[in-house]
Parts: structure tokens; sequence; C-alpha cells
């Protein structure tokens, strides 16, 4: 194993990070007032939201208590520990697209603001308008 390799965080860190930074935005909590709530500095949840910190189980427990959530929440998205070869994390791309989709702002307001139409047609029209401006930009 490379230095590199072995600095780096691991997937399934990530993958709850991802899921601390998606949950808290959707409550609407800033980094600050989790990292108060916790006892923790902002910077402890950055890094935790970053993976870069492993978040212990009693931490994580406190953590779904603050964000209104169940601990699994933090899993889901993560392939079946039961079905998971040795060696696997199962963290497929498309799961790391929507993940990044998700954690810029744009893309959860866009996603919140999308699921609150009611309206099938112009859902419709919302998709064809974003995919023709992708489709000009790339032309």
């Amino acid at each position: 194993m490379t230095d590199d390799a072995l600095r780096s965080p691991n997937p399934i860190d990530i993958h709850v990070g991802r899921r601390v930074r998606q949950r808290r935005k959707a409550m609407g909590v800033t980094q600050e007032r989790l990292a108060h709530d916790l006892g923790l500095t902002f910077q402890q949840v950055q890094k935790y939201e970053r993976g870069a910190n492993r978040v212990s189980a009693s931490k994580l427990y406190e953590i779904a208590v603050a964000l209104q959530t169940s601990t699994a929440y933090f899993f889901e998205g993560l392939a079946d520990p039961a079905q998971v070869k040795e060696g696997g994390a199962g963290d497929p791309a498309s799961e790391k697209f929507i993940n990044a989709f998700l954690m810029s702002p744009e893309g959860l307001e866009l996603a919140e603001m999308f699921s609150r139409l009611q309206n099938a047609r112009l859902r419709k029209r919302i998709v064809d308008l974003v995919r023709s401006m992708v489709e000009d930009e790339e032309s």
C-alpha cells in the first residue's frame, strides 16, 4: 500500500461524512450549530463531513439525535455488508454522482424545489430545459 493510500480517507468514512453534510443542510443547520450541539469545534464537523476524521459510533448516535434521523440514514446507499465481498466497499459511481450533486448548495436547493413540484408535465419541461442547456454548453 502506498503512503497516499494510507493517508486517504476510507470510502465509507467519506460516504458517512457526505450523508452528515446532506442531512445537516437539508435541516438548515450550520456547521457551527451542529458543532455546538455536539460539544465540538466546527472544524471537527468539517473533518467529519470530508471523511478526513472517522466518526465514532457514539458520536454518530449524537449526530443522528441532533439531526433528527436514524443512525442507519448515514449508511443508506452503501452496499449491504452481507453482500459485499472481501475488500469491497460497494460505492457505485451513480451514488457518487448523486452525492456530489447534493453536496453543492445549488444541487441541494434544486432537488428540494424540484421534489415539491406536483405537476409531472412541468417537471418534464424542467428536465428538458436543463438537458437543452447542457447540450448547448457542450457544443
